[in-house]
């Protein structure tokens, strides 16, 4: 599986988002997209699965522009799971997968589908939630669901947006880690948002750095990941370190307050007025 974007652009109403992004990427592979809020990130992978359509440019997936192919052809290829923190099913689990499928099934396919969806449960860990309602879920578990969702489509390509936010520090590790393992067991593109620089560092085969609505940088976690990086595209101070092959970040100030300090200025302290009064 091999998406290549060519010079896209994209903006709502007259405000650009996206300027001449061009990236090439190729599967089975773990790729991150990273960059500051509002840099197009979600916009960029909407391009790609055809929810939003590029004003210039082209999105080519495997040798076909993604304009011409339809919506029901694009959900068998392209798996989608959205940020879903505030997503609720009044279904069990196993119903909720179950809507995967929808692209797949015809009259008589319902017990291949069920087969599915349960092969694909037992593969996340999760069988044990099937007949559990969605909605009573923790915040881990309901990721995991929805990336079950995702995986039953049989897809060639899956975006996820931030699949790790709002997740306790354990469940960041097993989901991305679970992603890292999906792309190689099931041969696909899997092309994740996320904001944890160190997650994706750590897990990632594939790292794409967008900066002012565009490419900054794209390469292995090692190349992208740098203080250099860092400092331009997120106004960061960093120390960079290896640890066993990857880089690690630690964070130190921004780089603005970093320079007022250098100058000497001072941020005056907040005063309690209702106090002085008293």
């Amino acid at each position: 599986m091999i998406i290549n974007i060519e010079g896209l652009e994209f903006g709502y109403s007259s405000v650009p988002i996206l300027k001449d992004v061009t990236v090439t990427m190729r599967g089975p592979r773990f790729i991150s997209i990273l960059g500051p809020n509002g840099v197009g990130k979600s916009t960029l992978i909407h391009c790609i699965n055809k929810i939003l359509s590029p004003t210039v440019g082209t999105v080519i997936i495997d040798d076909r522009n993604v304009k011409d192919i339809s919506i029901k052809e694009m959900a068998k290829m392209v798996g989608y799971v959205p940020y879903s923190a505030n997503d609720t099913f009044p279904l069990t689990v196993v119903d909720t997968v179950l809507m995967g499928r929808h692209p797949h099934s015809h009259r008589g396919t319902l017990d291949s589908d069920l087969d599915i969806v349960y092969e694909t449960l037992d593969m996340l860990g999760i069988l044990d939630l099937a007949m559990r309602s969605f909605n009573e879920l923790s915040a881990g578990q309901h990721q995991k669901v929805m990336l079950a969702r995702g995986l039953a489509q049989e897809p060639k390509v899956l975006l996820l947006d931030e699949p790790t936010s709002n997740l306790d520090v354990r469940h960041q590790l097993e989901v991305a880690k679970m992603l890292k393992r999906l792309s190689r067991v099931k041969e696909i593109l899997v092309i994740m948002i996320c904001h944890d620089i160190n997650i994706a560092a750590k897990y990632s085969d594939e790292i794409i750095l967008l900066h002012g609505g565009t490419v900054f940088d794209v390469g292995t976690p090692k190349e992208v990941i740098t203080r250099q990086n860092l400092e331009v595209v997120y106004g960061v101070d960093a120390k960079v370190i290896d640890d066993e092959g990857v880089p690690h970040v630690i964070l130190r100030d921004s780089i603005q307050e970093k320079k007022q300090l250098e100058a000497g200025v001072t941020v005056p302290e907040t005063r309690d007025t209702a106090t002085e009064a008293i």
